[in-house]
C-alpha cells in the first residue's frame, strides 16, 4: 500500500490524535487516558453541529456490547449506548468503537435499511476485534484513538517481548482492557508472539503477530477445536504475569516458547501470551499512513 492510499479510519483517528496532542500535550497519557465519552460529544458538535452525539449512556443490551443510534426525525440526533455490565476498561473501547461508526459511517447507518434506527455491535466485533467491513474500520479507529502508536512505541519497543504485567501497565495507561492492549501491541511488534483466550483447556480464539503468522505460528479456532497442551502453564494454572514459564520445543510448537498466563474470573477465561525466540520480518500496516509519529520523527 502506498502512502497516498490511506485507510480512512487511520486518517480520522490521527486527525483527532494530533488535535488532542496540540491541546493537551504529547505527554497527555502521563496524566490520563482519552476521555472518549466527553470527546465523542464535543467533537461531534464541531464536525456536525446540526446532527451531533447528544449522550453516551449505559443500558441493558442483550447480545450486544454497544450501539450507535439515531432519532426518527431529521436532522438526525445521535447517541452512543454501551452495555452497562461492562467494566470501565472495556467500556472505553466500546464507546470509541461506536464513536468510530459515527465519524466514519453515520451516513451509511442512516441511509442503509439494514441499520434500522442504528447499528448494534456484538462482542466478537468489538472485544475480539474480529469483525469485517465497517466493524473492522471502527475497531481500527478505536485502537488508534485510544492507543496511538507514537505513544505506545515509547512504552514498549517493537523489539521487546513484554510480560503480561508490563502490558497490564500500558493497558492502565490507556484505560483499556489487557486484551485490547495486547491486540494493539501485536499490530506493530517485530516479535513472534501470540495471544490466546481460552476456557477449560480449549482455545476460544487466538491472534498472532504478523511475524509469528508468517513463520507458521498460529492457531485455527474458527472451525476447529484446539485443546491447549497439558504441559502448558495455562492448563496447569500456573498463572504468572511477570516471569513466565519457559517451555522446550514440543510443548506448544516444535520450538521453545515463553508462556505468560492470567485467569479472569469475571469472564471465566484465561489469557495466554506466547513469545518465540528470534524476531520475524518487520511488518507494520499503519506505518504506511502518516501518523503523529511520522510527523514528529521524519525519516
Amino acid at each position: 500500500m502506498s502512502r497516498d492510499v490511506t485507510p480512512k479510519p487511520m486518517v480520522e483517528a490521527n486527525r483527532i490524535t494530533k488535535m488532542l496532542d496540540l491541546v493537551f500535550g504529547e505527554d497527555r497519557f502521563d496524566r490520563h487516558p482519552v476521555d472518549v465519552e466527553k470527546l465523542a460529544v464535543e467533537y461531534s458538535r464541531q464536525i456536525a453541529p446540526h446532527s451531533p452525539i447528544h449522550k453516551v449512556v449505559g443500558q441493558d443490551l442483550p447480545g450486544c456490547v454497544g450501539a450507535l443510534v439515531y432519532s426518527d426525525t431529521a436532522p438526525r440526533q445521535w447517541g452512543i449506548l454501551y452495555d452497562r455490565e461492562q467494566p470501565e476498561t472495556r467500556r472505553a473501547f466500546t464507546v470509541a468503537h461506536e464513536f468510530g461508526h459515527y465519524v466514519l459511517h453515520r451516513g451509511l447507518v442512516e441511509q442503509d435499511e439494514r441499520f434500522d434506527g442504528g447499528i448494534y455491535c456484538d462482542e466478537n466485533s468489538v472485544d475480539r476485534r474480529a469483525g469485517e467491513g465497517i466493524e473492522k474500520e471502527a475497531d481500527q479507529f478505536a485502537a488508534a484513538l485510544l492507543m496511538p502508536f507514537h505513544d505506545f512505541r515509547r512504552q514498549i519497543s517493537s523489539k521487546e517481548q513484554p510480560s503480561l504485567e508490563r502490558l497490564g501497565e500500558v493497558a492502565r495507561r490507556y484505560g483499556v482492557s489487557l486484551t485490547a492492549a495486547i491486540l494493539r501491541w501485536l499490530e506493530y511488534t517485530e516479535s513472534r508472539s501470540m495471544l490466546i483466550l481460552s476456557n477449560e483447556g480449549f482455545a476460544l480464539w487466538a491472534k498472532s503477530s504478523e511475524p509469528a503468522l508468517k513463520s507458521g505460528r498460529y492457531i485455527r479456532t474458527k472451525n476447529d477445536m484446539f485443546e491447549l497442551p497439558q504441559l502448558s502453564a495455562t492448563v496447569r494454572q500456573d498463572f504468572d504475569l511477570s516471569i513466565g514459564a519457559k517451555h522446550p520445543a514440543g510443548v506448544w510448537f516444535n520450538e521453545a516458547a515463553t508462556e505468560f498466563c492470567f485467569r479472569s474470573d469475571r469472564y471465566d477465561q484465561e489469557i495466554t501470551l506466547l513469545h518465540f525466540k528470534n524476531l520475524g520480518p518487520r511488518f507494520q500496516s499503519e506505518e504506511m499512513v502518516e501518523d503523529v509519529f511520522d510527523r514528529f520523527n521524519p525519516r
